[in-house]
């Protein structure tokens, strides 16, 4: 397909929406498996004998990472042609898989998420800040809204900093975020319905808002990169590098 907006909007400001791109059985697909995956993270904190662990917070807030490893029938959803599509518009013709998170918000008390770029999760927790930058897809399980905490960016157009560079992220007591300061003022919320996916760069500063209504706010994140990202001194693979596109061809499918 041809997204001749979307690829605008994600050269420009560095986000773009694909409206109800997933809507189907690709969205019962990560419906489905997102319950599995919040009763696994349930049991993984019983097994620390925890309710926070990381920027997970049991029944508040979670971030489940590496879902597709096992639970392989994401890979129905990361390697679709839809997502194939969505790569092309944004990235270009060359994309790797690198990872996949759920990010859900518990009903009536699910937290914020702090102004951050995904780049400053990676640099801030020892890997290469020389990364390229890379694509978040932010799927949407639910419709999106202010009231359920969607997600909010701040368009390369109003970023005081480059948009090739990484902003200096500081630990937040408490939640555990890496967070910067930012101008809400001169951000843009995205309400979006279910099945939607909101692409951004890595590079994009972006906050989700608190859950305050009485249902879970579910969203599936996809994260593909133009090139293989290694750590620093090693120089070995971190989290995925999993050829999705070579020249504009899909090599590797569901």
């Amino acid at each position: 397909m041809e997204f001749a907006e979307q690829r605008r909007s994600y050269a420009e400001d560095g986000y773009a929406v694909f409206e109800r791109a997933l809507a189907g059985p690709l969205l019962e697909i990560l419906r489905h498996e997102c319950a599995e995956v919040i009763a696994r993270e349930d049991a993984r904190l019983d097994a620390l004998g925890v309710d926070v662990d990381g920027i997970s917070h049991r029944g508040v807030r979670y971030f489940a990472g590496e879902c597709q490893r096992d639970r392989p029938t994401l890979r129905n959803v990361l390697f679709s042609a839809v997502m194939a599509d969505i790569c092309r518009a944004t990235l270009g013709d060359d994309a790797y898989f690198f990872y996949d998170q759920y990010v859900v918000k518990g009903a009536s008390q699910g937290m914020a998420f702090s102004w951050h770029q995904d780049s400053g999760y990676v640099a801030g927790n020892g890997g290469p800040v020389d990364h390229a930058p890379y694509l978040t897809c932010w799927c949407a399980l639910d419709d999106t809204s202010v009231a359920n905490g969607t997600v909010r960016v701040l368009p390369f157009s109003r970023m005081p900093e480059s948009r090739d560079g990484i902003v200096e992220h500081v630990r937040q007591p408490g939640s555990n975020d890496l967070a910067v300061a930012a101008d809400d003022g001169l951000s843009v919320t995205l309400e979006v319905p279910a099945g939607s996916v909101v692409a951004f760069s890595s590079r994009t500063l972006h906050a989700t808002g608190a859950n305050t209504t009485d249902r879970m706010r579910r969203i599936y994140l996809a994260q593909y990169s133009p090139e293989p990202i290694l750590n620093p001194g090693s120089r070995h693979l971190r989290r995925n590098a999993i050829v999705f596109l070579r020249d504009g061809r899909q090599v590797t499918s569901g």
